[in-house]
């Protein structure tokens, strides 16, 4: 559905709605189960009109991806859902030190009470560790790692409401106390091409999946043709764009990985003759060879 939208935030947007989880907890949050029947309809307006949908699907993005699907989610949950948002990044403190912030206090219309949504996209690739027992799956920044990220929604984000100052801080704003917790962590888990990983235990079974490479092995290639360089905020979602991809800018990027030794993300794309456009079909993040040692 998502590749349909020619507007890249409602394509995001729509992305948002429906993507599984990387983190499978009772405290999940699926927007799609609670979305109106017309919410395809209203994405779809608002795709053809952008004029006539909210400010921020015609606005630049933020460059960090974190802070824009914060206020995707923002308008998921005030413009397709119709649930008030109370409260965003709200901080907690005590004796003056910040304890941590509540992404999101929303007012649920169907429950009529009050939750805290904690929420976050990422993008893990699943490394078989040589030093180290078992599968680690780190972020294109090594220091983000799945099961750390997970073990801290769980025990420490989602648990916030439960803090003192938290409590306190809710009455002196004269917000009710959530009732529920939530959690949303959508995105994209990369497998190595040149091995087999079973899937963490943490993610949805149908979990979106991709894979990544050495530069070494990317430049051995025959395909980069068909490749082109996703940028954020295009890391949301299915990409699609109507030029032939060219080989050129994919060669200079694999300079930028050996140079600044950080991953990149590329789409591998095919033509797709009803829709006129090229359309991903697979991405591939391409790690420096030292990956993740260096």
């Amino acid at each position: 559905m998502t590749a349909t939208f020619q507007t890249p935030a409602v394509r995001h947007l729509a992305w948002l709605c429906q993507a599984p989880q990387l983190v499978d907890s009772p405290l999940s949050f699926r927007p799609a189960a609670w979305l109106p029947d017309d919410a395809l309809c209203t994405l779809r307006h608002w795709d053809r009109h952008p004029e006539a949908g909210p400010d921020m699907l015609r606005e630049t993005p933020h460059y960090r991806l974190g802070l824009y699907t914060e206020q995707l989610y923002d308008c998921l949950l005030r413009e397709l859902l119709g649930w008030p948002v109370i409260a965003r990044n709200m901080p907690i403190r005590a004796d003056g030190i910040t304890l941590g912030e509540l992404d999101f206090i929303v007012h649920n219309p169907r429950s009529g009470i009050n939750e805290h949504h904690e929420i976050a996209v990422k993008f893990y690739l699943g490394y078989p560790g040589r030093n180290s027992p078992g599968i680690r799956w780190y972020g294109p920044n090594v220091r983000d790692r799945l099961d750390l990220k997970t073990a801290r929604m769980l025990g420490q984000q989602s648990q916030r409401c439960q803090l003192p100052e938290t409590l306190t801080a809710l009455a002196a704003a004269g917000i009710d106390t959530p009732a529920v917790s939530r959690i949303f962590v959508p995105g994209y888990l990369f497998y190595p091409l040149d091995a087999r990983l079973p899937a963490p235990a943490s993610a949805d079974t149908d979990h979106l999946r991709g894979h990544w490479l050495s530069l070494s092995a990317a430049r051995r290639r025959t395909d980069i043709s068909r490749w082109t360089v996703l940028r954020k905020p295009h890391w949301l979602g299915p990409w699609s764009q109507t030029q032939k991809p060219g080989a050129d800018t994919v060669q200079e990027v694999f300079g930028e990985i050996a140079s600044s030794d950080t991953p990149r993300l590329f789409a591998a794309l095919a033509f797709n003759h009803a829709m006129e456009s090229w359309q991903e079909v697979e991405r591939f993040f391409v790690v420096p060879d030292r990956w993740p040692d260096g």
